[in-house]
């Protein structure tokens, strides 16, 4: 992987992680910064979310001493340049579900762009 890939991966890594994180989550400004105008979301429950649907779930303080989301195997690939796939598997409040989600450089920085969640056994 060239250091320029390697850095996109990264970047989008981080994103990930900092979106996961619950702190974040509850500040509506600090989740748009994240994600692309144009987001949507899978969830694992079957559920279609973009921006304001996903607002309305993070920011009303529902996440307030939420427990944070445990992460393994992440792993990304840049598709294109300024594009990256990441897949985790996540696992939380007893839930668990492989997650993918694509990533894509704006002029403001790298936002979450799809997501996707798919439930395991």
């Amino acid at each position: 992987m060239t250091d320029e890939n390697e850095r996109a991966v990264r970047a989008a890594i981080d994103g990930e992680l900092r979106l996961l994180d619950p702190e974040v989550r509850a500040v509506p400004a600090r989740v748009l910064e994240l994600l692309d105008p144009e987001f949507t979301e899978i969830g694992a429950s079957g559920r279609r979310w973009d921006r304001v649907s996903i607002l309305q779930v993070t920011g009303d303080g529902s996440v307030s001493g939420e427990s944070a989301v445990e992460v393994s195997e992440m792993s990304g690939a840049v598709l294109a340049p300024g594009v990256v796939h990441l897949t985790y598997f996540a696992g939380h409040a007893g839930r668990r579900a492989w997650r993918s989600s694509l990533w894509r450089l704006t002029e403001t920085g790298w936002r979450m762009y799809f997501h996707q969640g798919t439930p395991t056994g």
